[in-house]
């Protein structure tokens, strides 16, 4: 028999529901996007605005955050005979070996593009030279498109990259835009390659009234590597933190009957990386080489708010794992035939039981 993770949700995203700028160039308030309500049970979906949040949610829900902040983790390079490629650093924390995970991109007047494994320079041993005497040099394939590779920088990484990298960006998003845009109000563990972008649409209002309804918060930190919007690779490892006071208030809420909404992928692969065999998180950190599919299913949560993911991107299994096949499909297909817009700086989808 055919498995969902063998048969991954496919659909046709129009270009132009690409969201090409943040909201508040498209003159909205962060808060202010479209979000598209499913629910499991029985099977239904609602048009809503993000900012409706707090009166979809019930008193005694607990919403799990990540409180990862984005680094400007582009950094441009030049190989040995001049060519200029940019560098985009997936990890800010090395391995175990000193290693971090790099991508190399052909860098355009635009968003730097995409190498195609068959046409990319990378190879063991190639040295990158990279701003203000810093260096790279790749040592040993991930993927065909992910290398580990051995920084020698001048400052300390956060430092460096504060100084000499830009934001990672892609071919959809119009222009180049400051680092603020690419934050949560959540952010203050800095350590993210691209925004943790379900939670961009939080406001301090947003918030406020959250906390108002008798909605509870509680944080996690998972450092987001970078994306593969063409290659649609699994997940890879990232590094993660649970802190004990958001584990005992999840086993909590869960044994009062609440639900425990987590605020993004990450948020879901970081609690389910501290789960113990019950089901039940602890305290954890470290890297977390875990990937959710539909056949191991979840056991933290009861929702998940996310942005849109691309067809066929590994996103989509855990999706599944959380709401079910029935539900993802019908969400999607209302949310292009709806002209939601997809990516980091576009709508989001409530999945709810």
């Amino acid at each position: 028999m055919t498995t969902a993770l063998e048969n991954p949700l496919d659909f046709t995203v129009p270009a132009e529901l690409s969201a090409r700028a943040p909201a508040e160039a498209r003159g909205l308030a962060r808060d202010g996007v479209r979000m598209l309500v499913g629910r499991s049970r029985p099977l239904a979906t609602e048009h809503r605005l993000f900012a409706d949040l707090p009166t979809v949610l019930e008193p005694g829900d607990l919403l799990v955050v990540n409180n990862s902040a984005t680094l400007p983790a582009a950094l441009p390079g030049r190989l040995p005979d001049g060519t200029p490629v940019t560098l985009h650093l997936s990890s800010a924390r090395p391995d175990r070996r000193g290693h971090h995970l790099v991508e190399l991109r052909r860098p355009t007047t635009g968003a730097a593009e995409y190498f195609p494994p068959e046409l990319s320079p990378a190879r063991a041993g190639l040295p990158i030279a990279l701003p203000a005497g810093g260096k790279a040099e790749l040592t040993a394939p991930h993927t065909p498109r992910l290398w580990y590779a051995r920084l020698a920088l001048p400052a300390p990484t956060g430092e460096y990259l504060a100084s000499y990298g830009k934001p990672i960006r892609y071919g959809y998003v119009d222009r180049e835009w400051p680092l603020a845009a690419y934050q949560t109000v959540f952010a203050d563990q800095p350590g993210s390659s691209e925004m943790p972008s379900a939670a961009r649409p939080f406001t301090p209002e947003v918030v406020a009234r959250l906390a108002a309804r008798g909605v509870l918060l509680a944080p996690v930190t998972l450092h987001t590597g970078v994306a593969s919007p063409e290659a649609h690779e699994a997940p890879y490892p990232e590094w993660f933190r649970v802190p004990a006071h958001t584990a005992d208030l999840v086993n909590h809420v869960r044994d009062s009957g609440g639900r425990v909404v987590a605020v993004g992928t990450t948020v879901v692969r970081a609690l389910e990386s501290a789960a113990r065999s019950d089901g039940r998180p602890s305290p954890a950190e470290g890297w977390t080489d875990l990937v959710v599919t539909p056949s191991r299913g979840v056991r933290t949560i009861d929702g998940l708010l996310t942005g849109w993911h691309e067809p066929r991107a590994s996103h989509l299994h855990l999706l599944e794992a959380v709401a079910g096949r029935p539900l993802l499909e019908r969400c999607y297909a209302e949310a292009v035939r709806g002209r939601y817009l997809w990516h980091e700086f576009g709508d989001v989808n409530l999945l709810l039981p």
